[in-house]
């Protein structure tokens, strides 16, 4: 039985009929596209983890407002993007003046490979479910005003029509549109430019190939082998950490700066993280006798050359589903 139904599918005349642990399956069966959607909102993989568990409760202790005039599903999304607008009304700062977002945190392509059947299947939704994960969309998205944000991830990401969302957040459809207009303005802003030219991910054979040289590079600290395979205009953060490095020449000078041609004794295991090729490094530590988690690059590809690294910290490790450590005979 689909959970995207209607009060006649259900069989009752309300949700106020429907017991707690019937409520509870009904609503888990979106738990992952609900988690996706709030990560898309705010960026952070943790506060989008707390706003399902309130979106799930809101939508439980007001079951009995569900009229059926659309599906349990479309609900839900109502419920939650409500909730995103709670917390960032509340408690999210503005993006740092150099563009960084300190919030951000990864999402593990394993988990992204949850979303139920059905959710995204046509090519061009594909196609659009990818460009709106990659990290690069994420911050642009967190320049964005709350309510234009919500706008545009109804809108362009989820496809709903302008009459819905006006609903949902109690505007007319004009003003709906005109929020659209400036959130689409603001994105052109802060996205990459050569955002068509993006490579398709880990599908792509050129793209394996350069993260294979990157991986080889790093686990050499090989900084002339490394520079090579980046683009002039690279870019590369560290959140939560401030600073946004621009310019391959400055990217390097940051890696100098903070010692990477020192560290010795690196092994890297290669991932995917926003659909993204990612690699993981592990440091050696005789004390414990093993290699333990270091940082997880990020990249984005664009042209067969790096266009950004964002490098997040070893607390990301466990969420992503890397190993704790690496033996000292671990091989990639």
């Amino acid at each position: 039985m689909s959970a995207d139904m209607r009060l006649e599918e259900l069989g009752v005349s309300g949700l106020g009929e429907v017991d707690e642990q019937t409520f509870s399956g009904l609503a888990e069966r979106h738990r992952r596209e609900l988690h996706v959607h709030c990560y898309r909102m705010l960026g952070s993989f943790e506060d989008a983890e707390d706003t399902v568990q309130e979106t799930f409760l809101r939508a439980w202790r007001r079951r009995e407002t569900f009229e059926g005039r659309s599906t349990f599903r479309a609900w839900l999304y109502r419920i939650a993007t409500n909730a995103c607008l709670d917390l960032l009304a509340k408690c999210r700062p503005a993006p740092a003046t150099g563009g960084e977002v300190a919030w951000l945190q990864p999402y593990p392509d394993r988990l992204l490979d949850e979303l139920p059947a059905g959710v995204g299947d046509e090519p061009e939704t594909v196609a659009v479910a990818r460009e709106t994960i990659e990290l690069a969309y994420l911050v642009a998205v967190q320049h964005l005003a709350p309510r234009p944000r919500a706008v545009l991830i109804l809108r362009d990401v989820l496809g709903w029509p302008a009459k819905d969302v006006a609903e949902l957040l109690g505007d007319s459809v004009n003003s709906v549109n005109s929020a659209l207009q400036r959130a689409r303005a603001g994105m052109r802003e802060h996205l990459p430019a050569q955002r068509q030219d993006w490579t398709g991910g880990e599908e792509d054979a050129g793209t394996r190939e350069l993260v294979r040289r990157y991986t080889d590079a790093s686990v050499a600290t090989d900084i002339d082998g490394l520079a090579a395979l980046l683009r002039d205009d690279v870019r590369s953060s560290m959140p939560p950490t401030p600073g946004l490095y621009v310019g391959r020449d400055t990217v390097v000078r940051s890696w100098v700066q903070d010692g990477f041609e020192g560290m010795q004794d690196l092994r890297a295991v290669r991932t995917a993280v926003n659909r993204q090729p990612a690699v993981a490094f592990y440091l050696w530590r005789k004390q414990e006798g093993a290699y333990l988690p270091l940082t997880i690059d990020v990249l984005r590809v664009t042209g067969g050359a790096i266009t950004e690294i964002v490098t997040f910290h070893a607390d990301q490790f466990p969420r992503l589903g890397l190993p704790a450590r690496l033996p000292a005979d671990g091989a990639e």
